[in-house]
């Protein structure tokens, strides 16, 4: 079968392919924006929430679980890559599974969590759309969920600004990735939909800038249940 270079299934293919050398560029610092304000942004943004529980959607290689689990928060991270959820069971803090987001949005995971974190994970198009609408029965009253993405007014690039498939990039990568994952462009407008059209009330967004460039780094939306 020919698989549709545009699409959800090609994210997971070259997520498949890239495991290792993703890992490997995580935990020896390779990406500078992270190092220098998009960890700790997202970091802030969840523990400001003083959460017990945390559920990581697309936890990769695990370093935003162990970060939360040494400030004594519970955290389940879900990754539909198993190598991805290998190499974070290895070096422990949290609790981690292989789960899809379509599997989370046909109801497959029956726990309830104080704050849901994304943290550049949201790739897709159909399966986002699931996981926002499961997503209430995943949170106890109260809670938050929080995603931190390419800010939409930088990532749009040479595109128009509307909603649509853009093909992926592994720029400023080592050369040890290939098949980069194409990734579904939400304008801000889109995003904020997503949560008031599923039962969120957009609470805060936060727009770190990158203390080099001084150009926005990402964007943090968090939202809250509504009662």
């Amino acid at each position: 079968m020919t698989l549709e270079p545009l699409s959800d299934t090609a994210i997971v293919h070259s997520w498949h392919k890239n495991a290792q050398p993703w890992t490997t560029a995580v935990r020896e610092g390779h990406i500078q924006s992270r190092k220098l304000i998009t960890d700790r942004a997202i970091i802030d943004a969840v523990v400001d929430q003083h959460p017990r529980s945390v559920l990581d959607l697309g936890c990769g290689e695990g370093w935003l679980a162990r970060a939360l689990s040494a400030k004594g928060i519970d955290v389940l991270g879900i990754d539909v890559v198993p190598e991805l959820v290998k190499q974070a069971q290895s070096m422990g803090g949290g609790q981690f599974e292989v789960l899809s987001y379509e599997e989370i949005g046909a109801g497959k995971l029956n726990q309830q969590f104080d704050v849901a974190v994304s943290n550049f994970a949201l790739l897709g198009h159909e399966s986002v759309l699931g996981l926002f609408q499961e997503m209430p029965s995943l949170l106890a009253p109260n809670g938050s969920f929080i995603v931190q993405t390419i800010h939409p007014v930088v990532g749009c690039g040479a595109y128009r600004y509307e909603d649509g498939w853009h093909e992926g990039s592994w720029a400023g990568f080592s050369h040890d990735f290939s098949d980069p994952a194409p990734w579904y462009f939400r304008t801000l407008e889109s995003w904020v939909r997503l949560y008031s059209d599923h039962g969120f009330r957009l609470k805060e967004m936060r727009e770190p800038l990158h203390p080099q460039l001084e150009k926005l780094a990402s964007v943090v939306l968090i939202g809250a249940l509504i009662d």
